[in-house]
C-alpha cells in the first residue's frame, strides 16, 4: 500500500467517532423508522471519500472538512428515503384542502362519498390519498409531514444542533489552549462568574489590567475559533513573520488539534459555562472597535 493509502486509512480510523456522533445527533430528530445502520453506512462512506479528497495544504482541519461531508451525506440519505411521488403529494394536499372546505360548509367531517364527489373521483382514490397523507415522509423539502413538522418547535433542528455542538467543542479547546494567565481570567470571569474586583485582588493586579487581559483573551479566542471554523474572518497580521504572529499561529494549531482529538463532543454542549463565553466571543469584534473609538 502506498504512503497516500496509509495516510487515508489513518484519517478514516482516527475520525470514525465523528460518524457515530453525527448519526446520533440526527437520530434524535427524526422518526424511529430511520435506522442507525442506514445512516452510519452513508456517514462512513462520506468519511472515506473525505479522506481521499482531503488536501492538507488548504489549512482546513480534516475534522472540520469531514464533518461537513458527513452531515451532507446524512441529509442526502434522509432525502433518499422519501417514498412519496409528486402525484401522491398533490393528491394528499388536494384531499386535505377539500376536506377542510367541506367541513366548514357542512359543519361536520365529510364522508368518503362526499369527498369523492367533491374531488370528481371515486372512493378508492380518496382512500389511497388518505393513506398517503397519513404516512410520514422523510424528506427535507417534503410538503406532507416534512421532518421539520415532526420536530418540536422549541428544539433546534439537526443542522443547527450539530453546528452549535461543533462550535462549542472548538470553544472548549480554545479556552484550554490559551496561555495560563489568559485562561485563568476567562475561566474565572465566565465559568465561575467571579467579580472583576475580586479577581484583580486575587491576582495582585488592577481592575483595568483584568479588563485588558479579558479583551486580549477574547480576541485570541475569537481568532482561534475562526481559524478553524471561518478562516476568512481571521484578520491578516501586520507582521506575518513576527514573534507575536508565530505565537498566534501556534495557538491556532493547538486549538485545531485539541478539537480534533476530542472524543466526547457532548461534554462541550453540556457545559453551561461555555454559553456566555460563546456570546462574548461573538461580540468581541464590536467591543474592540468600540474601545478603539473611545480609547
Amino acid at each position: 500500500m502506498t504512503a497516500i493509502g496509509h495516510a487515508t486509512d489513518d484519517l478514516v480510523v482516527a475520525h470514525l467517532p465523528l460518524v457515530g456522533y453525527h448519526v446520533s445527533e440526527v437520530l434524535m430528530r427524526v422518526p424511529p423508522t430511520v435506522t442507525r445502520d442506514e445512516l452510519a453506512s452513508a456517514g462512513s462512506l462520506a468519511l472515506v471519500l473525505a479522506a481521499r479528497a482531503y488536501d492538507a495544504s488548504t489549512g482546513v482541519p480534516f475534522a472540520r472538512y469531514a464533518a461537513l461531508r458527513i452531515r451532507g451525506a446524512l441529509l442526502d440519505e434522509l432525502r433518499s428515503m422519501d417514498w412519496a411521488t409528486r402525484g401522491a403529494r398533490h393528491r394528499a394536499r388536494e384531499l386535505a384542502s377539500t376536506s377542510d372546505r367541506l367541513t366548514a360548509a357542512l359543519g361536520r367531517s365529510p364522508s368518503r362519498d362526499e369527498l369523492a364527489t367533491a374531488l370528481g373521483t371515486d372512493v378508492a382514490t380518496v382512500d389511497q390519498a388518505r393513506q398517503d397523507s397519513e404516512r410520514r415522509v422523510l424528506s427535507i423539502d417534503a410538503t406532507v409531514h416534512p421532518v421539520a413538522d415532526l420536530i418540536s418547535d422549541d428544539t433546534p433542528g439537526p443542522e443547527e444542533a450539530l453546528l452549535t455542538g461543533e462550535r462549542l467543542r472548538y470553544l472548549r479547546a480554545g479556552v484550554d489552549a490559551l496561555p495560563e494567565r489568559l485562561r485563568c481570567v476567562v475561566e474565572e470571569l465566565f465559568f465561575h462568574d467571579r467579580p472583576v474586583a475580586e479577581l484583580a485582588a486575587e491576582l495582585g493586579v488592577t481592575q483595568s489590567r483584568i479588563s485588558q487581559l479579558r479583551t486580549e483573551a477574547l480576541a485570541l479566542l475569537r481568532d482561534g475559533l475562526n481559524s478553524s471554523l471561518d478562516p476568512d474572518l481571521v484578520p491578516a497580521a501586520d507582521r506575518p513573520d513576527g514573534v507575536a504572529e508565530r505565537r498566534r499561529r501556534t495557538y491556532f494549531a493547538s486549538v485545531a488539534a485539541r478539537a480534533a482529538m476530542s472524543t466526547t463532543p457532548h461534554r462541550a454542549v453540556a457545559d453551561p459555562g461555555l454559553i456566555p463565553a460563546q456570546r462574548q466571543v461573538a461580540d468581541t469584534a464590536r467591543e474592540l472597535r468600540a474601545q478603539a473609538v473611545t480609547g
